[in-house]
């Protein structure tokens, strides 16, 4: 078997490409929101049905957004651990105080009651994660955050082209951010979104994004650079084009997966009235001896899962007994989760080879 990573960056054709990027070199326009960002830009907001602000990656979206929001600095955040650590990573840069919630064992998305019981009078916002692309309790803590006047804000990363009762993922709650990086379903190559329900936003954002340079004469913010350059914009373009083929393609290697694996092995889904895309097949073992086993016999097969998200974030080093929050699912869901190869252009077959080795170890 050729050597598998747990995902493939998805990419158009050499030429196609070429062809995108052939007009950069009569313009030399090559960033600065150029004419490949703003078709993209316009492409995104249909797609995804809403204002859409452009970033060079995610992790800057998500600083963006919280740095928008102007959080008091020292105010809590209720997020989950149970997810990469950009999300509890932009928290802290931005001077606010992370507090983790436990997860679901059904999906791994945030327990809204837990967040009812983590509330206080700290607390100035809600950043919940649609951990793989599953759609975290929405109704729940949409009412949990009303009820509160808390902004609830997404960690949509995994969640490209999500849809949850027909409606796009990324809009519900105040406002969501995507992640466009390599690994993702639809790529920019690096790059990134916020998704927004306020168009009062739309001009904070895009401030926040060029130096708060606003136009020739005016800098109205102390803001970064966190441009999509054009080349990125190119391979959004691209990528775009053949979103629900890719799709549809992870979708029939998922489904394999399901049908091969053994009982034994749970492969975490999203809820009902979800229109998934297909980004990770995340299976959960019996233990983590059994997941440790699994993960070493692919490894000696040239297969390489990854264990995401193993550790929670609370327990990376920078992080370990700083912040407060018991979150015992999420620890055992670590534990044992075994993220397997899924990608269009996975080899036929492979997923029953897989799970084959999965289920002898």
């Amino acid at each position: 078997m050729e050597e598998l990573f747990v995902t493939r960056t998805s990419m158009p054709s050499f030429e196609e490409y070429c062809q995108a990027i052939r007009p950069l070199w009569d313009s030399h326009i090559l960033t600065n929101m150029g004419p490949l960002h703003q078709q993209l830009h316009a492409r995104l907001e249909d797609f995804l049905e809403g204002p859409v602000s452009l970033y060079a990656n995610g992790h800057l979206a998500l600083e963006a957004l919280l740095e928008g929001l102007q959080l008091p600095r020292g105010s809590e955040v209720i997020t989950s651990p149970f997810t990469f650590v950009s999300t509890t990573h932009a928290l802290v840069r931005q001077g606010l105080v992370p507090v983790f919630c436990d997860v679901l064992e059904a999906d791994g998305t945030l327990d809204p009651d837990g967040v009812e019981a983590l509330l206080t009078e700290r607390t100035s916002a809600i950043l919940p994660v649609h951990v793989y692309g599953h759609p975290c309790q929405v109704e729940a803590l949409e009412a949990l955050a009303r009820k509160h006047g808390l902004p609830l804000l997404y960690d949509a990363a995994h969640a490209f082209g999500v849809r949850y009762k027909g409606v796009p993922l990324v809009r519900y709650g105040d406002a969501s951010i995507l992640s466009f990086h390599a690994t993702k379903v639809f790529s920019t190559i690096e790059g990134g979104a916020v998704c927004f329900a306020d168009e009062r936003f739309r001009q904070p954002l895009q401030d926040l994004s060029n130096f708060g340079i606003r136009d020739a004469d005016h800098c109205e913010a102390v803001g970064g650079n966190a441009k999509l350059n054009e080349f990125q914009a190119a391979m959004g373009l691209c990528n775009l084009r053949h979103f629900s083929e890719e799709v549809a393609l992870r979708r029939t290697a998922f489904e394999e997966y399901l049908a091969c694996l053994p009982p034994s092995v749970r492969v975490l889904q999203p809820r009902e009235g979800t229109e998934g895309n297909y980004a990770y097949c995340p299976a959960v073992l019996e233990s983590q001896t059994a997941r440790d086993r699994a993960f070493a016999a692919l490894k000696a097969q040239g297969i390489h899962p990854r264990k995401y998200f193993y550790p929670l974030t609370s327990q990376a080093g920078c992080y370990m007994g700083r912040f407060r929050g018991h979150t015992p699912v999420a620890a055992q869901l670590a534990s044992r989760i075994l993220c397997l190869p899924l990608f269009p252009g996975l080899p036929p077959g492979t997923p029953e080879k897989i799970a084959s080795l999965v289920a002898r170890n």
